[in-house]
């Protein structure tokens, strides 16, 4: 008997059992699931006395004896697929998982999502070890505390991963990596491991979603309501009735979809979905700097918020008359062209303009913001008209999806490495980065940073640059505006609602 790996599958079923994933019958049961996976004989139960929130420790002790054995090759992938594979031993069907979360609900809706969460992070599905690496911070604003987070999370592939990626036969099983066929699907090189996946149905107007959590959380209770059919992103009525239904099952939660269109839509526009959580963003403690009125609509109270972005935001507790109203305000942005701001809303037959929408509880209310977008392109701007400029490429070059809209930036990792280096030098004065290689596209702004803070030492450095980012992350959303907060920009935004009147 391998009395070390005896000792590391015990460690892991104490850690199942305190963290409800099975129960005490379930011991053996899942052992042998363990000793089958790892190629061992026998297992004799041991007493453990330790208390652990997460399961990587034991985990990377199962991982290196099965890379060490041959049974895994020793890759970052590799590595995942398998400890997925072992964690999957000691959790709860799915059926299982739905029965707790409705026996949780029965007594309140905030009980059955935090156990939901709980057991997400247990089970190793949200690799809570990793996620907890990103860098993350807030930046004060004009438009309140800015989110900002370097994502650290995702490992670097291994060039043996890769390699492997090319040999695996062409597949469209799941069709996506929102579809609900991941629940349980082993994974390979090119797609993850989902057996310790599990989601909770819900029902929006007698049509199937899910609700699963992202397992790359950038907020408290990141979750994802996806559609039960492999079926492309559009927004349109379905979609605010859809998202007043879940935080009406879920009043703690927040919903938002992303845009339906290229370059203003998010990362998956191939499947509808959206995203919600239990987080407060700066978004959301913005305030009414404007109030208008709809004619038809006396229950709504309306109004623009000051945010960088355009957005509406729409409360009333007749739920019926907001979905009225945010629809016929959606109907009237896909048709608007404002050539003097640059919005037009088609090119030929191509469509320009839709809406990220965002819909909380406030009481007894609902609250829909309507975020205008438009993902026009021209020679100037190649990436999108109102998308991140050139000038802040440097920063954040991707799509404004819906979290970016609500204020939390997800900035690459390569960042990080970037902060230390010009910290270094901006307390050498060094006078100029154009020069090195890896920090040159940084160059313009960290002449800026230089002359806005003469006086930077080591104990203010890091606040400083941190501050900075935050304040180019306010620029990027405030490019990606359709109607810019200047006098002309608030006129054409006072115009398009006399249009919607």
């Amino acid at each position: 008997m391998n009395e070390s790996m005896n000792y590391e599958i015990n460690r892991l079923l104490n850690f199942a059992l305190q963290q409800g994933l099975i129960r005490e019958s379930d011991v053996f049961y899942s052992a042998n699931l363990l000793l089958a996976k790892l190629r061992l004989d026998e297992f004799v139960p041991e007493k453990v006395n330790e208390a652990l929130r997460v399961p990587d420790e034991i985990l990377g002790r199962l991982l290196d004896y099965a890379a060490a054995e041959g049974i895994i090759e020793d890759t970052a992938n590799q590595r995942d697929l398998f400890d997925t594979d072992l964690m999957n031993c000691v959790m709860p069907r799915p059926s299982e998982v739905i029965a707790a979360f409705r026996q949780d609900y029965a007594v309140s809706p905030e009980l059955a999502t935090e156990h939901y969460y709980q057991m997400s992070i247990a089970s190793n599905y949200i690799r809570k070890a990793r996620i907890d690496k990103n860098v993350v911070w807030k930046t004060a604003t004009e438009y309140g505390d800015l989110d900002i987070t370097i994502n650290l999370s995702k490992p670097e592939k291994d060039p043996r991963d890769i390699a492997k990626a090319k040999l695996v036969k062409s597949s469209s099983y799941p069709k996506c990596l929102l579809c609900r066929e991941n629940e349980g699907f082993a994974g390979h090189a090119n797609h993850p491991a989902r057996q310790t996946h599990r989601l909770i149905p819900l029902d929006f107007g007698g049509k199937e979603w899910f609700l699963q959590y992202s397992p790359y959380t950038y907020y408290n209770e990141h979750c994802i309501i996806l559609n039960g059919q492999h079926v492309p992103m559009k927004i349109s009525r379905a979609t605010f009735e859809n998202l007043t239904e879940f935080v009406t099952i879920f009043p703690h939660y927040f919903a938002g979809s992303n845009a339906d269109l290229p370059i203003v839509g998010g990362s998956i526009l191939s499947h509808d979905h959206y995203q919600g959580g239990h987080y407060t963003f700066a978004m959301a403690a913005a305030p009414l700097e404007k109030e208008y009125e709809f004619a038809g609509f006396p229950d709504v109270q309306a109004g623009r918020i000051k945010w960088p972005m355009s957005a509406l935001r729409l409360t009333s507790e007749n739920r019926q008359q907001l979905i009225d109203l945010a629809e016929h305000i959606l109907k009237k942005w896909r048709e608007y062209s404002d050539e003097s701001v640059g919005v037009l809303a088609y090119s030929g037959e191509e469509p320009h303009n839709t809406i990220t929408p965002i819909c909380r509880r406030q009481g007894s209310a609902y609250q829909l913001d309507l975020v205008l977008r438009n993902n026009r392109t021209d020679e100037e701007n190649p990436l999108g008209i109102f998308h991140p400029h050139a000038n802040v490429h440097h920063i954040k070059k991707e799509n404004i999806g819906l979290i970016e809209v609500m204020g939390l930036a997800v900035l690459p990792p390569r960042l990080k490495e970037n902060m230390a280096k010009i910290k270094a030098a901006l307390l050498s004065g060094r006078e100029t980065v154009a020069d090195d290689e890896q920090l040159a596209v940084h160059a313009d702004w960290y002449q800026e940073i230089r002359a806005l803070h003469p006086e930077i030492d080591e104990e203010n450095a890091g606040q400083i640059i941190r501050n900075e980012i935050g304040k180019v992350f306010m620029q990027v959303l405030t490019d990606a505006g359709v109607f810019k907060r200047d006098a002309a920009g608030m006129a054409a935004f006072d115009r398009f609602v006399k249009e919607c009147n």
